[in-house]
Order: C-alpha cells, then sequence, then structure tokens
C-alpha cells in the first residue's frame, strides 16, 4: 500500500496544509475514523484517475498530428508516431505540445519555427533510413 502522496507521507499530516483543498473534507473524515491506509488509497487513486484523464485528452491530439504526418509525407502509423517522438524528444517540448501545435497548423497557426526545423530534420533521418 502507498502512504506517501507527492512526496509526503499521509500518515504523519499534522495539518490540512499539505493537502489539496478538495481532498481536506475526505481527509478530515478519514482522520476521524483514523483510517490513514484508507486516505491513501483514495489520494493514490484520485491521482492515477487525473493522469489518466490528461493522457486520455493528449492522445487524441496526437492521433490527430500522427493522421497528419500519415497523410502529408506519407508514411506508416507507427513512422508517423516516430516523427512525431523524435521532434518531440530533439526540441525537449512534450509530445502532446508538438502535436497540438502541428494540429493547430489546420487552424490557420504558424508552426513554431524550433519545431519546423526539427520537424524537417527528423523527415530527413527517416528517409535517409530509408534509403539503407
Amino acid at each position: 500500500m502507498i502512504h506517501a502522496v507527492d512526496g509526503v507521507d499521509v500518515r504523519e499530516w499534522r495539518n490540512l496544509d499539505d493537502v489539496l483543498p478538495e481532498d481536506q473534507l475526505l481527509l478530515t473524515a478519514v482522520a476521524s475514523a483514523r483510517d490513514t491506509d484508507l486516505a491513501a488509497e483514495v489520494l493514490e487513486l484520485r491521482a492515477i484517475n487525473e493522469q489518466l484523464k490528461r493522457a486520455l485528452g493528449s492522445r487524441a491530439v496526437i492521433d490527430q498530428a500522427r493522421g497528419m504526418v500519415m497523410a502529408l509525407t506519407p508514411c506508416s502509423s507507427a513512422r508517423a508516431w516516430d516523427l512525431l517522438v523524435d521532434v518531440s524528444q530533439h526540441c525537449n517540448v512534450k509530445l502532446r505540445d508538438v502535436a497540438a501545435a502541428l494540429v493547430a497548423t489546420a487552424k490557420g497557426e504558424a508552426l513554431p519555427e524550433q519545431l519546423q526545423r526539427e520537424l524537417r530534420r527528423a523527415l530527413r533521418r527517416s528517409h535517409a533510413a530509408d534509403r539503407r
């Protein structure tokens, strides 16, 4: 069982200053029942739930960007994924942010220069690998 949330051991909470406001009521109720294991589990599940929500939200835009790369290059879904990951890693920008910037170009927004440059480089590396 995990007893730490955001690096704070819930068994050692002395006050509610360390806790998010939405969790204070829960922890007050649980603390009165003296069940810190339950509090830790609930907070862990909430954190996992939030992480999954963010991941699912990012997934749609990443899939859209992958489709754009597939249509423009043309390439397979796996190759498009690799290209996006390559750009993300070389620019030190989160994959979801690279994808969002690429998808925004369909609405007339300019792709940031750094991403344009790195996308060109990633495409060159990909084509060079294909020729071997």
